[in-house]
């Protein structure tokens, strides 16, 4: 069976569907912290806590796990406000998952992230193997987890396999705490109000990446044969680069009178020391890499999705108030 940890997230809510359609719903287990009030169906879910190990080992032996998409984790913005907790479950977490994977014969998946890079690593077309010294905790435990995987892979042999996601961009799932959270609000308050207000500078530019192609990314390299997996900490990914300023004029190509203004706040720092374009030549190279999405399909599918979903929150709003009369 395949398990999923942190699978209410933004990523996991897509890769569970996907995952689902591929193999079957008895096939993949889905768990987080808690079950969702919304259940979706042919789903098999489970509470989690990757913290404690028992936990984890519990429902890997319980379920005959053999593959892990550990996906549970402490955002960038939210781990800034809440380090201690960010440390426990990006760091703690994740090292009980390789441990217990390792113990039980596992495949593990686990996502890092664009902010393993800090001031110090180059900004533009941001190489592989490069500086990695973040200024932020978040990028600390990316970092950490990086090394973690590279560790548990060269010494114990373990089929782990990782990218270094840039900001995911969807509409299956509400912003979760993360400094791309911008560019997938945008969209949602573009639909309901026709104005927005931008957390970064309208010439904030970060790599980005629609969750169809991160959860293609992820499931190509799973699928990829052993011999050509040459990264063992984890695969710079992207798939396209904007600033906040064009993410708004594309969205406004739809929505001709939508504004944006922009009030920076703490989250700025952050972008600031992101790169803003990546190198993800070797992803190309050893399992095929190629995104589908550029920034235009991108928009124009994004505003689809989310028409669709605040028309329905609007009439399940509407019922709802009427059922109190």
């Amino acid at each position: 069976m395949i398990l999923i940890t942190g699978a209410s997230g933004q990523i996991g809510v897509d890769l569970a569907d996907e995952l689902v359609t591929r193999h079957g719903p008895d096939a993949v287990l889905v768990t987080d912290l808690r079950v969702p009030e919304k259940l979706r169906p042919n789903r098999v879910y489970d509470v989690l806590d990757v913290t404690y190990m028992e936990s984890v080992e519990k429902i890997i032996q319980q379920h005959s796990i053999h593959t892990i998409y550990h996906l549970a984790g402490i955002l960038s913005a939210t781990g800034e406000r809440h380090p201690e907790l960010a440390w426990n479950v990006n760091v703690n977490g994740v090292r009980n998952v390789l441990e217990a994977a390792r113990r039980f014969g596992c495949r593990v998946f686990w996502p890092s992230s664009i902010a393993v890079f800090g001031p110090t690593t180059p900004k533009v077309n941001t190489p592989q193997a490069t500086v990695t010294e973040p200024g932020t905790m978040y990028g600390a435990t990316k970092v950490t987890g990086d090394l973690l995987c590279k560790f548990h892979a060269t010494h114990h042999d373990l089929d782990v396999r990782s990218v270094r996601f840039p900001g995911i961009i969807s509409h299956a799932a509400p912003p979760g705490g993360g400094t791309t959270d911008w560019a997938v609000d945008m969209f949602f308050q573009a639909v309901r109000k026709g104005h927005y207000t931008c957390f970064v500078t309208e010439e904030t530019r970060l790599p980005m990446m629609y969750m169809p192609d991160a959860v293609k990314s992820v499931l190509d390299l799973m699928d990829a044969d052993d011999d050509s997996i040459t990264v063992r900490t984890s695969y710079n990914l992207t798939a396209f680069s904007f600033s906040a300023g064009e993410l708004a004029t594309a969205i406004q190509a739809h929505i001709p009178d939508f504004t944006v203004d922009y009030e920076p706040d703490f989250r700025q720092e952050i972008a600031d020391s992101w790169p803003q374009s990546i190198n993800d030549g070797r992803a190309r190279h050893d399992w095929g890499w190629q995104p589908e999405y550029d920034l235009n399909a991108m928009v124009k599918d994004m505003l689809h999705y989310v028409r669709i979903r605040v028309k329905k929150e609007a009439a399940e709003a509407a019922l709802d108030s009427g059922s109190d009369d």
